[in-house]
């Protein structure tokens, strides 16, 4: 007894069922650019995002210096 596992199109699969399946594959590689699209924008948004991260970092370190300085200068005048 030998078994055949061969892949046969049946003459019973209807044109609709055929098109049905285009239209699925179309709309998975549509949905697949837009997703890349969406991706490729964030990514340049991240990019045109990093300089100001960075900014903002060092003003946030010069922020908490100024802080401290000014504490220390508080603390000299309650002092006297």
């Amino acid at each position: 007894m030998t078994t055949s596992n061969r892949w046969r199109l049946d003459r019973q699969v209807s044109v609709g069922l055929l098109v049905a399946v285009a239209l699925q594959a179309a709309t998975a590689l549509m949905w697949a650019g837009r997703a890349s699209a969406r991706i490729d924008d964030l990514r340049q948004r991240l990019d045109a995002q990093a300089p100001v991260a960075e900014r903002l970092a060092r003003l946030e370190t010069q922020a908490e210096a100024t802080r401290a300085a000014l504490a220390r200068i508080e603390s000299k005048l309650d002092q006297q």
